[in-house]
């Protein structure tokens, strides 16, 4: 089951009464800052990271005994396996990777890739499916789970919907300009609609231009390769995403990694980079890029913006930001969380973008200067190779995009806001650890032990509640989480049943 929520929870709330030191975020310099700013990441009690351990420890056994009966034919093999032919064959997959997807990932499979049928807004319907070979295949028994509310899109501003201002509008769109353009920007694939696009994303943004891309991904993995080189360095917050770490990495850049949202490590490694210039040689680097997110989606925590914007001043760097999922979700005007420290779009020399979350559509963007836009469009991989995005797509954004600016009167960042804070606070009165910022729709839920994600996701669905679960290797093995996406769409009603009957440590604990 979930071993018992309400004895941990009251064994954390002791070990909190002995230690009431949390894993901080303090604001080192707080001239920057127009308010507060702090951050919390309780650390994991020493009681339970030692169950947690001991949990994965037992799961490693019982795998090498799994593994043992399979080998000698006592328990059917369901591993995709080289033929006998290529034994002698390089492996093509890692041996422990293998280990850990067949005998722990395979064990709470069920909880990731539920098929939905319906919109992905507030509410949304999942096909029902089983599985009698212990999730290593699943069989759809044709029923449908309804209604489910819906804790894990990105929802954040509610436009994933089939109807209203911005479904009408693509439907127009579609039926002017078709669904797809079959064909590049710099070839015959090049819109009005398009146009119209990236001039609203500018005056959005409060920059001078900007570009549209088909892809949210490849906006970063494409184009920082278009920005740096040989002879750069790229300083990464230890928790970007895979995106930044990729394109990173295909630009054939130095990088060099800092403590997530630490200033000091930062400023370290600047400092370094500024007195011994490149390896061997000792020149000064071409360029020095920081890449920074604006809300990371694993922890709900907000990048420090004023103190990176700074220390780049300082030694004269430039700054990459990714407002994946702080566009739209933060400040006083939806534009993210340069508008939400009140900062000048300016002193951010590149602001990238998805559109795949607050604005309910797929692609990305890239704002800045004049110049920086016209050098992209000769040189990004991605506006050169790839195809234009879908018409309806780009009218999704637009008029998505006019009702975050206010055009229309509506106050869906103030809703979201009051969602975010309501929901965190609820949490936390219940006793659970939540890590991140309280103005970030992220929220994430400290599980920690290895039974728990697939025992938390599957008790959740049964009250009809979908939430996402993450466990190792996308956080420390001691840190699963469970991790709620709050959206302006989501009614206090909502909220309340997920925070209040659902999860709190009674109810849990009396479940069989």
């Amino acid at each position: 089951g979930l071993l018992s929520y309400r004895a941990e929870l009251a064994m954390g709330e002791r070990l909190r009464l002995f230690n009431v030191d949390f894993n901080q975020n303090v604001t080192h310099n707080s001239s920057l800052y127009k308010k507060p700013f702090a951050e919390s990441f309780e650390e994991t009690p020493l009681l339970v990271a030692v169950l947690t351990y001991m949990g994965y420890g037992i799961l490693t056994i019982f795998g090498y005994l799994r593994d043992f009966l399979r080998h000698w034919s006592i328990e059917k093999c369901h591993v995709a396996r080289e033929k006998e032919e290529q034994k002698d064959f390089v492996p093509l997959y890692q041996d422990f990777e293998n280990f850990y997807t067949r005998n722990l990932y395979m064990r709470i499979r069920d909880n990731w890739n539920r098929p939905i049928c319906s919109v992905p807004g507030a509410k949304m319907d999942l096909v029902e499916r089983v599985s009698h070979d212990y999730n290593w295949t699943f069989e759809h028994t044709g029923k449908v789970v309804k209604d489910v509310i819906n804790m894990g899109s990105y929802n954040y501003l509610g436009f994933a919907e089939n109807t209203g201002a911005c479904a009408d509008a693509a439907i127009e769109a579609t039926e002017k300009y078709g669904v797809g353009v079959g064909s590049t920007r710099c070839e015959i694939g090049n819109l009005d609609i398009h146009e119209e696009l990236e001039q609203l994303v500018a005056r959005f943004l409060g920059v001078e231009s900007s570009m549209a891309f088909g892809m949210g991904f490849a906006t970063n993995s494409m184009n920082i390769p278009a920005l740096t080189g040989k002879g750069c360095l790229i300083l990464s917050d230890e928790l970007n995403h895979a995106s930044l770490v990729l394109g990173a990495r295909l630009s054939g850049s130095t990088i060099r990694v800092f403590k997530h949202n630490n200033m000091q490590s930062l400023e370290k490694l600047l400092r370094d980079a500024i007195a011994h210039g490149q390896p061997r040689t000792h020149r000064p680097w071409k360029k020095i890029l920081i890449v920074v997110e604006g809300i990371y989606s694993m922890e709900g925590s907000i990048v420090r913006l004023p103190e990176v914007v700074a220390l780049k001043k300082r030694y004269k760097a430039y700054l990459y930001l990714d407002e994946a999922h702080s566009i739209g979700a933060l400040g006083p005007n939806g534009r993210g969380v340069v508008d939400y420290f009140g900062l000048d779009p300016k002193d951010v020399d590149i602001m990238m973008g998805t559109f795949t979350k607050s604005f309910g559509a797929a692609g990305g963007y890239i704002g800045g200067k004049q110049e920086l836009i016209d050098y992209l469009r000769r040189h990004s991989h991605s506006a050169l190779y790839a195809t234009s995005m879908s018409p309806p797509v780009a009218q999704q954004i637009i008029t998505s995009m006019r009702i975050i600016m206010g055009e229309d009167g509506t106050t869906l960042g103030r809703q979201l806001s009051e969602n975010t804070t309501y929901f965190r606070r609820e949490l936390r009165e219940m006793g659970f650890i939540i890590y991140g910022n309280d103005d970030s729709p992220v929220v994430p839920m400290m599980l920690y032990m290895p039974a728990k994600i697939g025992a938390f996701g599957r008790e959740m669905l049964k009250r009809n509640i979908g939430t996402v679960v993450v466990g190792f290797p996308a956080t420390p093995i001691i840190e699963s989480r469970a991790r709620f996406c709050i959206s302006a769409a989501h009614t206090r009603e909502m909220l309340d049943t997920v925070s209040h009957p659902v999860i709190s440590p009674i109810t849990v604990r009396n479940t069989k």
